[in-house]
């Protein structure tokens, strides 16, 4: 195992922003850690319940850092938002050095059973996405992917390479800000809090790589389960015509193509994404 935080001062400087800001926010929500296997798994429980819905970010991303997300989900049902041990946040940050071989989707489904979760539709942005297609825990009712990864690579021409380059090696407030031009659609922003948040992440952290493409019998496993794909209109990462393909060869449906947003579409356009968790929890309640 090794560790994604350059020290302990760093770690305890990602820790002090995510629980301030968890501590600010305004909507119901409780915190609890959760041990497993070599790992602590944070969850936050928005809303009064009953908990159907579980969102699990992406790469470098966390509760702390989607509470625009979390806000319109909590409005229709309860929600468990998880930080993902290995990434930023709350959870611990040790992982091992082959993370992407299914251990996040086991280390999810052991938090699942020590919660006892009752059957939920859960909501995967990126490697949130990657990590639900490797679970195969049966407390998992429907998975909605948004900009999943794991289907095929992560595009990134030098338009988005070079200011990845320099946030990532000289990381400043500016240079965050102008990574994040790449991340949403013309004439959307992303909330000031992210480029904090990230700022953060490439001062305090080793950051970690997006996840290849999962094995085909891993992606074989989901095939016929409820299932919906999705990515914003403008997303330069997966853009729809990589990932529409992909997804009807894989997985079997089509992409829902979310206009007006790019890769952070639950931030561009939260109530749409929450449109898709409705849609497909109708689906698993007929």
């Amino acid at each position: 195992m090794h560790t994604l935080y350059r020290s302990k001062t760093d770690r305890q400087v990602v820790a002090r922003w995510c629980r301030s800001r968890l501590d600010a926010w305004e909507v119901p929500h409780r915190c609890e850690t959760v041990e497993v296997v070599d790992a602590q798994v944070h969850l936050t429980f928005v809303g009064s319940g009953p908990f159907r819905v579980l969102f699990v970010p992406g790469t470098n991303f966390n509760a702390a850092s989607s509470l625009t997300l979390a806000e319109s989900l909590a409005r229709r049902r309860g929600v468990i938002l998880v930080d993902l041990p290995g990434q930023p946040g709350l959870g611990s940050g040790e992982r091992p050095r082959a993370a992407h071989r299914g251990w996040y989707g086991r280390k999810l489904a052991e938090v699942l059973d020590a919660i006892d979760a009752e059957p939920m539709v859960a909501l995967g942005h990126s490697l949130g996405g990657a990590v639900l297609l490797a679970c195969d825990s049966d407390r998992i009712a429907g998975r909605v992917l948004l900009a999943p990864a794991g289907l095929v690579p992560l595009h990134v021409d030098l338009r988005m390479l070079v200011p990845s380059l320099l946030w990532l090696l000289a990381p400043t407030l500016g240079r965050t800000e102008s990574m994040l031009h790449g991340f949403t659609a013309t004439g959307n922003a992303a909330p000031a809090a992210i480029a904090q948040w990230l700022y953060l992440v490439a001062s305090h952290c080793r950051s970690t790589l997006a996840p290849p493409p999962l094995p085909d019998e891993t992606l074989q496993r989901r095939v016929g389960s409820p299932l919906i794909v999705a990515t914003g209109a403008h997303d330069r990462f997966l853009p729809p015509e990589r990932l529409g393909p992909a997804a009807r060869e894989k997985l079997g449906v089509d992409l829902e193509v979310i206009d007006g947003a790019g890769h952070l579409a639950g931030d561009e356009r939260p109530e749409a994404v929450t449109d898709l968790v409705d849609a497909l929890m109708n689906r698993t309640t007929e």
